[in-house]
């Protein structure tokens, strides 16, 4: 059913998972201090050639654009084509918008912010999602949605850039590393490391020790 952007379940079209197809869950929650809202989209089993293809376009899309650097007041339907790029080149696209604003205590989807032609200019401070994704018609979708804090990026004059500040792992069942750029792998790298030293000691600490092997399994670098 994920190969529907926004599927909404009924009684007739709820279908049992396996373990030789693809899952996408789209999960968050509210909070004293924040909202969330994170994507992932896994294959436990062994994914088609175009599966993994497809999954590993999408997180090239969703990488480009989180690391990209561009000047302030920068427009986000300007930078809105690199979440795609990876796409293009083999003629894919997806059907909805690449990010949201998202509300601290307020909205998931929080008006202005966001990628579309009515979005106002990105600011340092603001929080959006980053997910590009694929669907194709009954058979597979694929999202990967981060949500993002707009930062001050570490250039000579005052240009913005992207800290993700979602801790969850990509699916290294899913990723074909042979179409990936060494500026892409060292991005992963960083952000498996930076998901490691954070929510790994939270994990230790919860005593949640099968849960913790599974976060240092699937942040090898």
């Amino acid at each position: 059913n994920a190969a529907l952007a926004h599927y909404s379940p009924s009684n007739g079209s709820s279908q049992t998972l396996s373990a030789g197809e693809m899952y996408l869950f789209d999960t968050g929650g509210q909070y004293l201090d924040g909202t969330t809202d994170i994507t992932r989209t896994v294959h436990w089993g062994e994914p088609t050639p175009l599966q993994k293809e497809a999954y590993t376009r999408v997180l090239m899309g969703n990488i480009d654009l989180s690391r990209l650097v561009f000047p302030s007041n920068t427009a986000g339907r300007t930078v809105e084509s690199f979440a795609r790029r990876a796409l293009w080149d083999v003629g894919l696209n997806y059907g909805h918008g690449t990010g949201h604003g998202i509300g601290n205590f307020l909205s998931v989807h929080e008006w202005p912010v966001g990628f579309q032609y009515n979005n106002v200019p990105l600011a340092e401070g603001m929080f959006t999602s980053i997910e590009p994704g694929y669907y194709r018609d009954g058979e597979f979708g694929i999202r990967i949605e981060d949500v993002a804090l707009v930062v001050e990026a570490q250039t000579k004059k005052p240009f913005l850039t992207f800290e993700v500040v979602s801790l969850v792992p990509y699916d290294r069942n899913l990723i074909d590393l042979s179409l990936l750029s060494p500026e892409q792998i060292q991005y992963l790298n960083s952000y498996y490391k930076r998901i490691r030293e954070y929510v790994g000691p939270e994990l230790q600490r919860q005593q949640l020790e099968e849960e913790y092997k599974w976060l240092q399994e699937s942040t090898k670098p």
